[in-house]
């Protein structure tokens, strides 16, 4: 029996050509197949020889094949120095390898030009990893609880603008496959990915924040749990070997970003450059991040509806990345899933990309010198990071204002306009696996508004 024959005969027909028209996940496909070409067609000129700034195409991949020594052959953490987590140092070398099977040399006594050759294969081969990485983030988005908010992911202007400046795609693929597993109660699969995603690139070990809050709020400890043996043991199963081989290959990630003063794009690099330095970014950094991390504990463990897991994550990123020593152009990805996950509002989803996309235009003028002669001096600069500050705000403002009125909470509260003007049932955390409808734990019940 055809599905036409099951659903009711022309009616049936019908019914099946809508679904085939209205399902999301060819279409949110297409769209990010479509933003990633989109992406490497901006990187062209700088595979040309233009000015990497003034094309706004930079890339980290290109330069560190020659700077972290693969052009030379070497390993990375065994061979030479990186200044990342484990993950990111294997997919470079994995990267390395399938260069030298796809015919490209390196070594130290190979001649430029085939260096050359090897490193365009290199980018090449990259660019081909990560977009089976963004496919996944988009494949794992389109399995939560409102598939058509993934488009927001395939169609974000930061993916056209920053996916490929660094290995960012792996850790959002990791990232989006816990959440995903999460949301099927599957707490211990849900650590493992999110261990990964730590191995990968470290802020989400700031996931398991908002996670333990809600958890102990609503008497979920036991999957807390589970999530967190799981990310321990996939986060040592992968560092532990490189770090018995090479101790100091592997610290020196740690190190490397310790010792970081203020840098591009964070609020401390502004003062610095407003001719006010902090004389101790880290120390200030640590002091911002213990005292809102412990206002947003309090909110989460205090409002009047149990949060969700979704927006917690995002109060918590947006927290790292306003006080961070550091504000990479790619950055932007780590929040992106997150901003759709809590406040899935295209009108707000744009502005939050606007703001977005004027630091990245003003931070390549800023590199390139452009705005050195400029009328606006370096005011145009400290303008576009202080904009792009206050967009994560507003929008981590919202969310804020949602947890407070959950009626507001366009998750929580979704409308379904019609010409009778339906509205869909209210819900409480879809994608909040088993914190979704989950009671107030009893250890909760002396507070009168958890009751």
């Amino acid at each position: 029996m055809t599905g036409a024959k099951a659903l009711g005969g022309a009616v049936g027909l019908r019914a099946e050509r809508a679904g085939v028209w209205f399902n999301p996940q060819p279409w949110v496909l297409l769209a990010g197949t479509v933003s990633y070409l989109v992406l490497m067609l901006r990187q062209l000129p700088c595979q040309l020889g233009a000015s990497v700034y003034q094309a706004m195409c930079y890339s980290d991949i290109l330069p560190l094949f020659y700077a972290r020594g693969l052009a030379d052959g070497k390993v990375p953490f065994l061979g030479a120095d990186v200044e990342y987590p484990v993950l990111t140092g294997a997919l470079m070398e994995v990267a390395r390898r399938l260069t030298m099977l796809l015919g490209g040399r390196v070594g130290p006594d190979v001649p430029p030009a085939e260096i050359a050759q090897a490193a365009a294969i290199f980018v090449g081969v990259n660019a081909l990893l990560l977009f089976v990485f963004f496919m996944l983030v988009l494949w794992a988005h389109l399995r939560l609880a409102r598939p058509w908010d993934a488009m927001m992911i395939a169609v974000a202007p930061a993916v056209m603008t920053t996916g490929l400046i660094n290995w960012d795609f792996m850790v959002l693929a990791f990232t989006a496959l816990g959440v995903l597993a999460w949301s099927r109660k599957r707490p211990g699969w849900a650590g493992i990915w999110w261990g990964l995603g730590v191995a990968a690139k470290l802020y989400p070990l700031l996931l398991f924040v908002p996670l333990a809050v809600l958890c102990f709020r609503s008497g979920r400890l036991r999957a807390f749990w589970l999530a967190l043996a799981g990310g321990a043991g996939s986060w040592v199963a992968v560092n532990l070997p490189i770090y018995l081989l090479s101790p100091s290959g592997w610290l020196y990630f740690w190190t490397f970003n310790v010792d970081r003063g203020a840098d591009l794009g964070s609020i401390w690099y502004v003062f610095s450059l407003a001719g006010h330095p902090v004389a101790d970014a880290s120390g200030a950094q640590t002091w911002w991040m213990v005292v809102g991390t412990a206002a947003i504990c309090l909110l989460l463990l205090l409002a009047p509806r149990r949060p969700r897991l979704s927006q917690g994550i995002l109060l918590v990123l947006v927290l790292f990345l306003v006080v961070n020593k550091v504000y990479s152009p790619q950055y932007v990805l780590w929040l992106l899933p997150f901003v759709v996950l809590a406040r899935p509002r295209w009108r707000d989803w744009l502005i939050w990309s606007i703001g977005e996309g004027l630091y990245f235009i003003a931070i390549w003028a800023h590199l390139d010198g452009a705005l050195e002669s400029g009328s606006g001096g370096q005011g145009l600069y400290l303008a576009a990071v202080l904009v792009r500050v206050g967009v994560q705000l507003w929008i981590a403002a919202l969310v804020v204002r949602d947890i407070l009125w959950p009626d507001l909470d366009p998750v929580r509260n979704p409308q379904w306009t019609s010409r009778h003007a339906l509205a869909m049932p209210r819900l409480d955390d879809p994608d909040g696996g088993v914190l979704d409808g989950a009671q107030v734990a009893p250890w909760m019940r002396w507070a009168p508004w958890l009751r």
